[in-house]
């Protein structure tokens, strides 16, 4: 029934952008997806023989850079994109600092944003937690202001061949995402959403279409409670903000209050 809900509910419509920083566009294929729309490619033999891997800390096109003028709200997103892509993929690989030689060297770039109307995501928040307060279910969120986020990204290897590469775009919508009280609310949650996608491609080497039904591993888990990650690696991209900051967004924070700095 989610196709049907969110039919009803309405989205974010982002198209599919590119920025022009990957090495190659050519190996991509055709646009698909219901929710996040791809264009991807992997060599899943390239990416199988690959052992290690890092991360090169996310990058904004000038367009991109222009919707988000502070360079701290850059750095949120930035940094909960590339936390999330850092503990998807050392699921399969291990992660070294940037800088430090590996067999696979990842960079993603924010080609596009869609900024969240702040006033209307307080408004939703108020609504649904009053409304879930006198009945069962409360109300979906108001398809009204949502956010939304482009991307691409890839991996190259130590010749600086391309093994993986996507183009990627997703809206918000009022059944899936919770509005929170910022500008850049959507975005930095579709950002976390974009690393897990991009981390599935690579530890996969078949795009999931951001469906996965595999369980967490124990340091995903470990890693979302805001705990010592797998690989110290990671640690440059801050620690997720655990129970305390999932509570907190439900009430419509920002997460300018619930992310934990580098």
């Amino acid at each position: 029934m989610l196709p049907a809900l969110l039919a009803v509910s309405g989205c974010a419509s982002v198209p599919l952008k590119t920025g022009g920083t990957l090495t190659s566009y050519s190996n991509l294929g055709p646009s698909e997806g219901r929710f996040s729309k791809t264009r991807s490619y992997a060599d899943a033999q390239g990416l199988a023989s690959a052992k290690t891997a890092r991360i090169i800390p996310s990058a904004f096109s000038a367009s991109a850079a222009a919707e988000v003028p502070l360079p701290n709200d850059r750095m949120l997103i930035a940094n909960g994109l590339d936390r999330a892509l850092c503990i998807g993929l050392s699921n399969r690989y291990r992660m070294v600092p940037d800088g430090v030689p590996a067999d696979l060297t990842v960079q993603s770039t924010v080609t596009d944003i869609v900024l969240t109307d702040k006033i209307m995501a307080g408004v939703s928040t108020v609504t649904t937690l009053g409304s879930s307060a006198v009945s069962p279910v409360g109300l979906p969120r108001i398809p009204i202001g949502l956010g939304g986020l482009a991307m691409e990204a890839e991996a190259l290897d130590r010749d600086g061949v391309q093994r993986a590469a996507m183009v990627w775009s997703r809206g918000a919508n009022s059944i899936q995402d919770s509005p929170r009280y910022s500008e850049i609310g959507d975005a930095y949650g579709l950002a976390t959403r974009f690393g897990d996608e991009f981390a599935e491609l690579l530890v996969s080497g078949t795009d999931s279409q951001g469906f996965s039904v595999s369980l967490p591993k124990g340091h995903e888990i470990k890693s979302w409670l805001g705990r010592k990650p797998k690989y110290v690696a990671c640690d440059q991209f801050g620690r997720a903000a655990g129970i305390p900051g999932a509570i907190v967004s439900q009430f419509g924070a920002p997460p300018q209050w619930t992310e934990k700095r580098p």
